[in-house]
């Protein structure tokens, strides 16, 4: 069956054809049949170099055979417990080594379900109500984060979905990312807040980078504030190198939260922090968190293989970073945009200059960059459908996987 039919009946059955907004493209989504490596293969018999990757977990490519082999092994073994298994404390060594900031954590099924036990947690820990985020920075669905962007350098929460109580955004902040100043005057006037939650590099709408300096300023005026910093590194962790963002930069969080990369492409979040603040998590505190695929053992079979040859092969992130340079110097010079990249992630803004917040990231041209995206499909180029978040690359991805993709850039552009 095409795309087009199967678009035509997920519509009488589910809410605009998709379980997931960003996956609606226009007229219809195409349906993938099956993927390998760095390839997607659709139902209407078309072969695309994939730069989604799922919006980031697939750091090892489509069915990566050991990762498939570890995931069979425990099938094998039954796949769900209700139970403690030797699992969870093995994956939850890796992901203390690799994270100074992080003595303890607890496995949840999301990044989404980890960030909202964060700010749980961080409330819990400050005794206020308070959060401040960053003007277009995703951290899940959940209502205390689904706030829009204001007009001011500081602005009050207004909810962004129907269905998210007034008096809940209202303990919402924002303040816009790269700029210290506005998180310092916030938290000089509000003593409510009990803690700044952000990715340290923007990937919901990026990638967009931290000026020199901003995540010490932002590490600093927190601490001076008495407001716990909270690191969702759910794009970025496992993605910029072993320990993420907070170990690229030198920079320690309160907390911080994974999921994706630490998943292996099966679901997990993660949730961490030092011991005397994690033990406030039921059962060991107050703080309650629970769910039935809390440490499932298939994502955490899947997490350690994937982590574990990432320790072992930490070469490949200066491989894939130099595959991103081989991108951008296809496009310098064209004089149409801005190429952004850091690590394996990368993305080409409309946009005279690279953004360095939210506000100048809405001023890219989004119909110029609909018919790019378009282009790309065309040449077999798998793209996410959206100016605003990031591209990926993988392990799988091959040199001439690498020189296609820039080789389309270059002529789409």
């Amino acid at each position: 069956m095409k795309s087009s039919d199967l678009f035509d009946k997920a519509r009488q059955v589910m809410p605009g054809g998709v379980s997931s907004p960003v996956r609606a493209i226009k007229p219809y989504p195409f349906y993938t049949r099956y993927a390998s490596g760095s390839h997607l293969f659709t139902e209407d018999d078309n072969d695309l170099i994939d730069c989604c990757l799922a919006y980031g977990p697939l750091i090892l490519g489509h069915a990566n055979p050991i990762v498939m082999e570890a995931v069979k092994a425990q099938l094998a073994r039954g796949w769900l417990y209700g139970t403690p298994s030797h699992l969870e404390p093995e994956l939850a060594a890796l992901i203390v080594e690799a994270h100074p900031g992080m003595e303890m954590v607890r496995f949840v099924s999301t990044g989404g379900e980890a960030t909202m036990a964060a700010i749980r947690l961080a409330r819990a820990f400050a005794g206020k109500p308070g959060i401040v985020k960053v003007e277009g920075g995703f951290h899940g669905a959940h209502d205390s984060v689904l706030i829009k962007a204001g007009s001011g350098a500081t602005t009050l929460g207004i909810p962004d979905s129907a269905g998210v109580p007034p008096d809940v955004a209202a303990h919402t902040r924002q303040v816009s990312y790269n700029d210290p100043c506005a998180l310092d005057s916030l938290l000089s006037r509000d003593e409510e807040i009990a803690a700044f939650i952000l990715e340290p590099v923007l990937g919901n709408i990026g990638p967009i980078l931290p000026e020199d300096g901003y995540l010490n300023d932002v590490r600093k005026i927190t601490r001076d504030h008495g407001v716990l910093l909270i690191f969702d590194e759910v794009i970025t962790g496992y993605r910029l190198g072993i320990g993420g963002t907070q170990v690229k930069y030198g920079i320690r969080p309160d907390i911080t939260t994974l999921g994706k990369v630490a998943g292996g492409g099966f679901p997990l979040g993660v949730l961490g922090g030092p011991r005397e603040m994690m033990e406030m998590i039921a059962p060991s505190g107050p703080v309650y968190q629970a769910g039935t695929f809390n440490g499932n053992p298939i994502s955490l079979a899947a997490g350690i293989t994937t982590i574990t040859w990432l320790n072992e092969h930490r070469e490949i992130y200066r491989v894939m970073e130099e595959a991103t340079r081989v991108i951008e110097d296809a496009v310098a010079g064209l004089g149409v945009g801005s190429f952004v990249r850091t690590g394996s992630i990368f993305k080409y803004f409309f946009r005279r200059t690279h953004p360095r917040n939210y506000r100048e990231a809405k001023e890219c041209d989004t119909l110029a960059f609909s018919t790019f995206w378009k282009k790309m499909l065309d040449k077999g180029i798998f793209l996410p459908p959206s100016q605003f978040e990031t591209n990926f690359l993988s392990t799988a991805h091959s040199q001439l996987d690498i020189q296609k993709i820039a080789t389309a850039y270059q002529a789409c552009l």
